[in-house]
């Protein structure tokens, strides 16, 4: 497939060579002390906590970079290699916040809504990965992210993505990890855990927490990579060529310091770059100046030969409506035609804030058609059907050739939500709009295949090694 370019050659390497300018000559404010000296030993100018990288050594080490990542599941059929098997789908991640699939009301979400949402995302064949959606406002105090975690092991066997707050927590996601793949060296041989985090903060700068944890997981030859986050307008320039050159400055910093830990470490060119709408201030994820500036980190991602991805077709809209459709439409599909290996795209609403159980739904089938666009067109002996052509001839019929009835079902994708009745037909249905439509195949997939993916002997394990953790069960909706 032909990828679309906003970008001209010469665009691209003005903003690599900016880019390289800003490393030299203004550089990060580094927090963490280890990064800090990292940077030093390999050649960077330190100054307190200011780093400044010279050219020389950014294009050694950001050309070190695999020209692929895999995402390991606990089931190896799961597994996805970018850009090979792209576009992946993963779900959008962290709300705090849920749409109650029972009541309609949004509320604060809870490890039971993981579970939920987990299965979900297990059934839906558009996504390729979880990762893991909302917070869980009843964990422990000292069981934050194993309590997300844990009911997604419960209820998904694809790929999981992951985000921890300091390194102790860390280290108690990597013991339940390990419980559950049956020891450290199992894990480690296939890991079905990939890591995230957003390191560098911008404008330019480096935190401690999570610029440990990437260190951590790099030294690790774990999956791990990062995301940058510049606002035009707030924190970045008001100009997104300003903001593809401080962005891509960002992301070089951070690649370069995973190959100073360890070379040849896979990362991925990952993004969630918005414009800020100057009139409130506020966070435009759903802006169509989202998707440009995807596509555009996706050309200096090939550029670079490294694989990319990003929070894109999202949605600023509060509920499940028009809006919400052209914003995820939209970005979306720039996405696709740009050339982005990976989409955190699905289930959440009003700016990253909500989980909505029938957007999640809706976006699996918006996934489907994004593959379906990436698969393209094909030009095998057969598909220009001349020969078909010339013996139906003028004012014939294809219908019964068979020709079309060994493609009908797999030409096209074959939508369950869409609704492409006559409107008598969709009337004596019960004239359901989508979001029904969506809600009434949630409850489905709740009621069916919904055993615990984790044996008995594994939860008494998990049990004994975390006291008071949450239950994490599956409950219908009803």
């Amino acid at each position: 497939m032909s990828f679309a370019e906003l970008l001209t050659q010469e665009q691209v390497q003005q903003i690599h060579d900016a880019s390289l300018e800003i490393l030299e000559e203004v550089g990060l404010k580094v927090r963490y002390e280890p990064a800090r000296e990292i940077f030093k030993q390999h050649g960077c100018i330190v100054v307190d906590e200011r780093v400044k990288l010279p050219r020389e050594i950014v294009e050694k080490y950001r050309k070190m970079v695999p020209p692929t990542f895999t995402f390991y599941a606990r089931d190896p059929k799961f597994d996805k290699t970018i850009p090979r098997d792209s576009p992946v789908i993963v779900t959008a991640s962290s709300a705090p916040d849920i749409i109650d699939p029972v009541t309609g009301q949004e509320r604060r979400a809870e490890s039971g809504d993981i579970a939920r949402i987990a299965h979900l995302i297990n059934e839906l064949p558009g996504y390729d990965m979880f990762s893991i959606s909302t917070l869980a406002d009843d964990a422990p105090a000292d069981q934050f992210t194993i309590s997300r975690l844990y009911p997604a092991l419960k209820y998904c066997l694809k790929p999981i993505r992951a985000t921890t707050t300091d390194h102790k927590d860390t280290l108690s996601m990597m013991r339940m990890a390990y419980i559950v793949a049956g020891g450290e060296e199992a894990y480690k041989e296939h890991p079905f855990l990939t890591h995230h985090y957003c390191p560098t903060v911008s404008p330019l700068s480096m935190d401690n927490l999570s610029t440990e944890n990437v260190m951590y997981f790099a030294a690790e030859g774990l999956p791990v990579y990062p995301t940058i986050v510049p606002n035009a307008g707030l924190t970045s320039p008001m100009s997104m060529a300003g903001t593809l050159a401080q962005g891509n400055a960002e992301f070089l910093a951070t690649a370069v310091l995973m190959q100073m830990v360890k070379e040849g470490t896979p990362t991925i060119y990952a993004t969630l770059a918005t414009v800020a709408d100057m009139r409130s201030g506020a966070y435009t994820s759903g802006a169509i100046e989202c998707g440009m500036l995807h596509m555009a980190f996706a050309q200096m991602s090939r550029f670079y030969n490294v694989p990319c991805g990003g929070y894109i077709g999202l949605t600023n809209a509060k509920i499940n409506d028009a809006q919400a459709g052209y914003e995820t439409g939209m970005s979306g599909m720039g996405g696709v035609l740009g050339g982005m290996d990976m989409f955190n795209i699905g289930g959440l609403i009003d700016a990253l804030k909500t989980f909505d159980f029938a957007k999640a739904v809706i976006d699996d089938e918006v996934a489907q058609m994004m593959k379906r666009v990436k698969h393209g067109i094909s030009f095998g002996p057969e598909d220009l059907a001349l020969d078909l052509i010339k013996q139906v001839g003028p004012g014939g019929s294809f219908i019964v050739a068979k020709h079309t009835i060994s493609r009908m079902k797999t030409e096209a994708v074959m939508t369950k939500l869409a609704d492409r009745d006559a409107r008598t037909a969709w009337v004596k249905k019960g004239s359901m709009d989508i979001q029904a439509r969506a809600m009434k195949r949630v409850k489905e997939i709740m009621t069916t295949h919904t055993d615990s993916l984790l044996s008995p002997e594994i939860e008494g394990k998990l049990r004994a090694e975390f006291p008071g953790m949450v239950s994490g069960e599956l409950k219908p909706i009803e």
